[in-house]
């Protein structure tokens, strides 16, 4: 790699460790979402958060799939398109979250607390529309699409493998969260956002050229004559 590319690269991995960090953080004293007041301050600032989150971790998971994609073969492809999806569609509603939500509260409540209970993975009362796809399309991207990409990371083993298995368990783990109460919804973010941080460090680290670099754990082979 050139000096520009290594340093898109690094840029790359720069930003999937921002927006792990962005992930954890958000979650501290994070209120019950059902509850959660969509007119207040903490609401729309919470939402900003995600969003920078969300544009870092697709601007990350691009940079760590083309700094590995010849060795990924189809499933690092397939991984990466559908964990991206999840991504671009957590970004497009939590955009919603905060500015459409804060102003539909005082004209249709029970519209808006319906979206929070899908949110949630819970049933909503009321009709939301095409938000339910939206919604549905995110949790399928982001629960497939971490596992097949975390997996593809793995054998790869180019970056971090402890970081790639837990991108893949944190990832698929919170589909559980459909049956557990809400109070896990927060503890369960704290894995992906390692995960995150976890490869975006070694993506920096590991920013040379990929087509010269050895999977990990790859044994040399002795010189013949």
């Amino acid at each position: 790699m050139n000096t520009t590319s290594s340093g898109l690269v690094r840029a790359a991995g720069a930003a999937a460790a921002t927006a792990g960090a962005i992930f954890i953080a958000v979650q501290v004293n994070h209120p019950s979402i059902t509850a959660f007041d969509t007119e207040t301050t903490e609401w729309v600032m919470r939402s900003c958060a995600k969003i920078v989150m969300a544009a870092l971790a697709l601007a990350g998971i691009t940079g760590i799939y083309l700094r590995q994609h010849r060795q990924s073969g189809v499933l690092g492809l397939v991984g990466y398109a559908v964990f991206a999806i999840g991504y671009l569609t957590i970004l497009a509603v939590e955009v919603i979250a905060a500015t459409v939500l804060p102003a539909l509260l005082d004209t249709d409540p029970g519209y808006v607390q319906d979206v929070l209970v899908a949110a949630t993975g819970g049933t909503p009362s009321g009709d939301i529309g095409g938000l339910q796809v939206v919604l549905n399309v995110s949790g399928a991207g982001y629960i497939l699409g971490g596992l097949i990409f975390g997996i593809a990371l793995f054998r790869t083993g180019i970056l971090a493998r402890w970081a790639s298995v837990l991108l893949a368990v944190s990832t698929t783990a919170t589909a559980a969260l459909a049956v557990l109460p809400d109070a896990f919804n927060r503890p369960f973010a704290v894995p992906e956002g390692i995960a995150l941080i976890g490869l975006g460090v070694s993506l920096w680290r590991n920013s040379g050229d990929s087509s010269a670099t050895e999977p990990a754990g790859a044994v040399l082979e002795p010189a013949r004559s």
